[in-house]
């Protein structure tokens, strides 16, 4: 089935992520796909709001690779930026599978740089920047 949500204006992500979430419950690797600008960490941020992270606590691990959040239950979510991975290689040095295999919420930016890596179930979201600057979220389960 074909699922599309909108994003009209950031005073809506965080309604709109809590519906996302309810869409896709049960998928815990979740894989962004989006051009540069177009939201993915901003959206990773009120996903994590929306299972009770500190907003002040979600960062772009560009550097790092992989952060590691709480939510307010104490689960943990496992944030992951693979824009500067070059090579399988490099994923696999922090132990990627280790992460995927945990059944903690894996959510995953530039996850076409390790494409080959991802596992069967990895739900493939879309994220697209329409001219007006509205964000459309799109995903088949």
């Amino acid at each position: 089935m074909q699922h599309t949500l909108t994003i009209n204006r950031l005073s809506e992500i965080d309604k709109v992520a809590e519906e996302f979430l309810n869409l896709v419950r049960g998928s815990n690797l979740i894989a962004f796909y989006a051009p540069m600008g177009a939201g993915k960490t901003t959206f990773t941020t009120a996903i994590c709001r929306a299972l009770g992270v500190e907003s002040d606590a979600v960062s772009s691990p560009t550097f790092a690779i992989v952060n590691e959040y709480r939510t307010s239950v104490g689960d943990s979510i496992f944030h992951f930026d693979f824009y500067r991975i070059t090579r399988n290689s490099e994923a696999m040095d922090i132990g990627l599978f280790d992460y995927l295999d945990s059944g903690c919420l894996c959510l995953m930016e530039w996850p076409e740089n390790i494409e080959e890596l991802l596992p069967d179930e990895t739900l493939k979201v879309y994220i697209k920047v329409l001219d007006n600057g509205v964000r459309e979220l799109s995903w088949s389960d």
